[in-house]
Order: C-alpha cells, then sequence, then structure tokens
C-alpha cells in the first residue's frame, strides 16, 4: 500500500504531468465516494452519501448553484458509475496525449478545465431557458467529465485531423471521424432522460474546437487558468532559503529552480528545410514516428501560414 502511495506522490511531483494528475485525481474521488457509499449503506446512514453527493454535483436550480459555486468545478471530477469514468478517462487519455506531445502539458489542463466550464454553463442555460427542461429542473443535477474530455477529443481532432488510431475490428480510423462519430451520438440523445447532459458534451466540444483555432490564430484562451495554475503551485512552494555572507554584507537568494524547469523549452520557428525533413518522415513512418520537438516545430509552422 506504501508502495501505491508513493507512485501516486511521485507523479504528482513532475511537473509535466498534468493529463496523468487529472486521471489520477478523477480516479481518487470515484474510489473515495465508492468506500463511502459502501460503508454508508451498511451503516443505514445512505442520506449522508446523498448529501456528501449533492455538495459535488452541478444542480441546474439557480437558486441551488448560488449557495453552491464551486460545483461549477467538482462536478467534472465526480463520477458514481464505472463505465462512465472508464469511459471518460480512456476518451481523455487517448486525446490527451497528442495535446500534450503537441502543445504541451499545460494546453491539456486548459482544454479540461474550459470544456468543463463551458459545459456545466450550458447544462444551466438550457434548464432555465428552456420550456423542455424547465418542467425538469427541481432536483436535476449533473456529475462526470463527459463535457471536459469532449473538449480535449474534439481540440485534439482540430489540430490533427488526419491522425489515426488503430481500433480493434475497425483498423485504423482518423481521429476527425471518432470525433464526430460521438459528436453526432450525442446530438441523437439530446431528447431523453439525459438530454442536459448531452448537450453539455457538446458545448464542451465547442469550446474545444474553437479553443484551437484561436490558438492557431494567435490568441491562447487558457492563459488566465495558466496564471491560475503558476499562482497555486507558488502558493505550496518551499521557499528559498537566505544565505547571508557577513564578508561581503551582500543577501544570496539561491535561484528558483521552478521557475526555471515548469515551463518546456521554447521551441524555435523551423526552417522550409527542416519542415520538408518533417513531412519527409510523417509520409513515411507517419505522425508517430515524431519527436516531441518535430511535432511543435510543425505546430509553430502551421501558425505562420
Amino acid at each position: 500500500m506504501s508502495h501505491l502511495v508513493d507512485d501516486i506522490k511521485r507523479e504528482f511531483s513532475k511537473s509535466e504531468n498534468a493529463l496523468v494528475k487529472i486521471i489520477l485525481t478523477n480516479t481518487a474521488v470515484f474510489l473515495v465516494l465508492l468506500l463511502a457509499k459502501i460503508i454508508l449503506t451498511l451503516s443505514q446512514a445512505s442520506g449522508i452519501y446523498a448529501w456528501v453527493l449533492q455538495q459535488l454535483q452541478l444542480p441546474a436550480d439557480l437558486s441551488v448553484l448560488a449557495v453552491k459555486p464551486w460545483t461549477i468545478i467538482t462536478y467534472f471530477f465526480t463520477h458514481e458509475d464505472i463505465f462512465h469514468i472508464l469511459f471518460n478517462m480512456l476518451f481523455l487519455y487517448w486525446f490527451g496525449r497528442l495535446i500534450d506531445e503537441y502543445l504541451g502539458a499545460k494546453r491539456v489542463v486548459a482544454l479540461y478545465m474550459l470544456g468543463g466550464v463551458t459545459g456545466g454553463l450550458v447544462y444551466i442555460v438550457i434548464y432555465n431557458l428552456l420550456p423542455y427542461f424547465q418542467n425538469h429542473i427541481q432536483g436535476s443535477g449533473m456529475l462526470g467529465a463527459s463535457a471536459a474530455a469532449f473538449s480535449v477529443a474534439v481540440g485534439a481532432s482540430t489540430l490533427l485531423p488526419n491522425y489515426t488510431f488503430n481500433l480493434i475490428f475497425l483498423g485504423p480510423i482518423r481521429i476527425k471521424f471518432i470525433a464526430l462519430f460521438y459528436i453526432i451520438l450525442s446530438l441523437a440523445q439530446t431528447i431523453g432522460p439525459n438530454a442536459g447532459g448531452n448537450l453539455a458534451h457538446l458545448g464542451g466540444a465547442l469550446i474545444g474546437f474553437i479553443f484551437i483555432k484561436m490558438l492557431q490564430n494567435g490568441t491562447d484562451l487558457g492563459r488566465p487558468i495558466y496564471a491560475a495554475m503558476d499562482f497555486y503551485s507558488n502558493l505550496f512552494k518551499k521557499k528559498p532559503t537566505m544565505k547571508v555572507t557577513y564578508r561581503q554584507k551582500q543577501v544570496h537568494r539561491t535561484p528558483n529552480v521552478y521557475a526555471e524547469t515548469s515551463a518546456s523549452p521554447s521551441v524555435e520557428a523551423p526552417n522550409q528545410g527542416e519542415i520538408d525533413h518533417i513531412l519527409d518522415k510523417i509520409g513515411k513512418s507517419g505522425y508517430e514516428s515524431l519527436t516531441k520537438e518535430e511535432k511543435q516545430k510543425l505546430f509553430k509552422a502551421s501558425q505562420q501560414k
């Protein structure tokens, strides 16, 4: 057990490991809730579990949301059903690793957070504005990272539409078709018991598309999230020790190592020869054969067009 805890701590200590951290956080919340449900149900205190769940799920009722504003964040880290979290985390991992390789770990977090928040806002708006949903607003709530995962998936599909996944029984399929399939599936389920949730998925998908298109045009919607991440990191970072040299009567501080290593090294814009070499390599061996630096150079080249 101690080895498992040490492994988790080691994963969280890595600065460029955002995707794994998101998946581990979702998994930890799911396991804690599952254990709590078992214990409280056997103790005939299931009402306590229901209360805990209400503190995490996103309510559709604005009067309830007003006293639980944190749920716009907590809902997309919370799952109850094993197949729900399994699908979301697999979906997130498959597409999230592409964003991580091409755009860096912080962009994965930005797409996940923006997709989750946007999906939540879409859910709230439709339940309060559309007559079909207004009749069901009382007691309605949403859980799950589907909108956030859709944002990452559509973001990756917008960035690399012709990248292929090898699916069992189906063979290689371009990721733009996989994302399109799930978007159509969500559209088909917009009338039904989970209609609000499926519309929230589409909200996450839309922000994923907009995020990448604006990034390619030089505008990064994730800047406020990066600032919040840096603030959070600095809040829990140990202050540098002070070394005093009395002979020189000067105070020296140790360098801020975290600031130097937290950001990935900048990649210079490639020249035409480098671009041709990368494209030849893709033609011979596919996207998977590129190094992380080559992928980032390819993305920089696409921004210059």
